[in-house]
């Protein structure tokens, strides 16, 4: 989509203006009841508030009066609400693989992933939710803390429009440990290639042992759905400089199609049976599609 972009130099290919409109119109979906929401945007079941003033909005129909600024009123003749932290919000943590095998792809799937992140973390940010984002490769190497307000987006987009891929994968122990160090539960949104010898099943574990609501956004390129080479051929893995020479001949493409699906099949139901939303995409499918139409259960409209 065309559109004025919103971030400084290194993030401004992310999102464009056309798309941050339909963004503003969606929320953040959850399966499960966390403690604490910014009054005058989501209903808690818990009683009890904070004096923590956030910031305003705009009254809507149905909207509670109690927490209108009648001061603004006043002198602007418009209804504006207060909104103020009850104990703790919504907090969606953006966990993206930026492991060498996620430079692939045109885009990349590293690329490709800071889009989506980005998308969610607008989504977040205008909902006055918190937004923090851990950056996994062998182990989580990088951080954005937790932080909310409409004032944070750009500093998000700078953030992920300057990550560069590289390193060996660790999910497993990226997984665990974001889940152990993090002060907060929440939603927790994987975005990863899941290219990983050691696997990902106990990372996401760890992550839903400490109550995060679990969402994979398993990032494929379309050449490694259909790889477009053949004959004799010399390859190097990404991570570990390994040089493997093979011939890719058409039952070396059966054997490849059969393990593909074995994988895909096996990612998505061990999903299934945790009760994790998995969600597939390959990097050919606009970012913009995927994020209005494909992310059932994360998204509301």
């Amino acid at each position: 989509m065309a559109g004025r972009p919103v971030a400084g130099e290194r993030g401004q290919g992310l999102l464009s203006g056309d798309f941050l409109i339909q963004l503003e119109r969606l929320a953040l979906l959850s399966k499960r009841t966390f403690r604490g929401r910014v009054k005058g945007e989501r209903k808690s079941p818990h009683r009890g508030s904070s004096v923590e003033f956030v910031d305003y909005r705009p009254y809507g129909v149905g909207d509670d009066l109690r927490y209108v600024d009648w001061n603004i009123f006043g002198r602007l003749d418009r209804l504006y609400l207060k909104l103020f932290v009850d104990e703790e919000d919504l907090c969606l943590h953006l966990l993206l693989d930026a492991s060498a095998s996620m430079d692939y792809g045109e885009p990349t799937k590293l690329e490709y992933g800071s889009r989506v992140a980005a998308a969610l973390g607008f989504v977040a940010l205008v909902n006055y939710e918190r937004v923090g984002v851990g950056i996994v490769r062998d182990r989580v190497t990088e951080g954005w803390s937790p932080t909310r307000g409409r004032s944070q987006v750009l500093p998000l987009l700078d953030f992920l429009g300057k990550l560069r891929p590289g390193g060996a994968t660790g999910l497993n122990e990226g997984l665990a440990s974001y889940a152990r160090q993090s002060r907060d539960s929440g939603l927790a949104v994987v975005m990863s290639d899941l290219l990983d010898p050691g696997g990902y099943e106990a990372g996401l574990r760890a992550l839903q042992e400490q109550r995060f609501d679990v969402h994979l956004v398993h990032l494929l390129a379309p050449e490694e759905m259909n790889p477009a080479f053949s004959g004799d051929l010399r390859l190097r893995d990404a991570e570990t400089g390994e040089i493997r020479e093979l011939t890719f001949d058409g039952e070396a493409r059966r054997s490849y199609a059969r393990r593909l699906r074995e994988f895909l099949e096996a990612a998505e139901g061990f999903c299934r049976g945790r009760e994790i939303s998995y969600h597939r995409v390959t990097t050919d499918i606009p970012v913009e599609e995927f994020v209005l139409r494909q992310l059932k259960g994360l998204l509301l409209l």
